[in-house]
């Protein structure tokens, strides 16, 4: 009997052991990391989370695990100041990864692109550079002159990992132009690379989805006679690419002889000059059909379209008024 109360008490001391382990917070003083890779076991994992101080006891853990259940999701986790185990663990099976966060709007080109990788935290914007260039293979299919993925870096939110590589962010940036653009009916062949380029530049040109077809529409009608496209932001692109922007256009601007320069040149420039959303792609894909030839902002940001030069230019004109005003 005696015998017995001792196996009592040593059990109850044990689980009171526990239960403490389990419901006192513990955890490291300042910011830890602790990466799960896949198919490193809950054995492993505990023996992780012990050694980084995140947890008192990578036994208690296991022990943890087969009352709780659940899958414990691989990836790189955050953790700083104490916290219960149930807390650690629950964080574990919802996959709470950390991760840094990448913001690309519509009509972002890959200059900005590389700095918003940049001041995320996520490396510097000359390698971004480098590898948006490098892995051009990516859209090969798409775009087999491509010597950048500029067009192709889907304007998106994305979260990475604080160790992912350049080439890994390209490459999720392209799969995600890739989703939307199958959902768009843009698959392959040559018209591809076109309608992106052609996309690009209306989302650059204007912001009022409404008014994109028809901008479309009045760049179709300038290739079809002929006409230079005139388009500031290619000259202001080109200037990008010299590394001579200079925040304004300028006329050595209007004169430099690039290939996307559409002041100089007709046609379209060899590629995009930004990467367009799923509005400007659309229009690119579903042009109106107009005789406009020509556009211009007015004093609220809409387009205001003429068929002739001369009512065209008696609209910049308001235009230049209005803004003097």
């Amino acid at each position: 009997m005696k015998l017995f109360w001792v196996i009592v008490v040593v059990v109850l001391l044990g689980v009171g052991a526990v239960a403490w382990v389990v419901e006192t917070p513990f955890g490291p003083a300042g910011e830890t990391f602790v990466e799960v890779v896949p198919g490193m076991g809950s054995a492993g994992i505990g023996k992780a989370l012990e050694a980084s101080g995140v947890i008192r006891s990578r036994w208690v853990f296991a022990v943890y695990r087969r009352y709780a259940g659940g899958t414990l999701k691989a990836g790189e986790y955050r953790f700083e100041g104490a916290a219960k185990l149930e807390d650690v663990y629950a964080k574990l099976v919802r996959g709470d990864v950390y991760t840094k966060t990448v913001v690309v709007p519509e009509g972002y080109n890959i200059f900005d692109v590389a700095a918003a990788v940049e001041a995320a935290g996520l490396g510097d914007a000359a390698r971004f550079l480098a590898a948006e260039r490098r892995d051009v293979g990516l859209i090969k299919d798409l775009s087999p002159g491509a010597v950048s993925l500029e067009g192709y870096l889907f304007p998106d939110t994305y979260r990475f990992g604080r160790k992912a590589t350049p080439d890994q962010m390209v490459g999720a940036m392209v799969k995600r132009f890739r989703q939307v653009a199958a959902g768009l009916g843009l698959r392959t062949g040559p018209q591809v690379a076109r309608t992106v380029t052609m996309a690009s530049l209306i989302e650059k040109e204007v912001r009022v989805d409404g008014e994109r077809p028809v901008v479309a529409g009045v760049f179709e009608n300038r290739l079809r006679v002929g006409m230079p496209l005139a388009t500031d932001p290619t000259v202001i692109y080109a200037a990008m690419l010299a590394g001579k922007w200079r925040g304004t256009i300028y006329e050595s601007d209007l004169q430099r002889d690039s290939a996307y320069n559409t002041y100089r040149r007709t046609g379209l420039p060899p590629g995009p000059i930004a990467n367009p959303g799923v509005a400007a792609l659309k229009a690119a894909m579903h042009p109106a059909e107009t005789k406009y030839l020509y556009f211009v902002a007015d004093a609220a940001g809409h387009s205001v379209f003429s068929e002739d030069w001369k009512t065209h230019d008696k609209q910049v004109a308001a235009y230049r008024a209005a803004t003097k005003r």
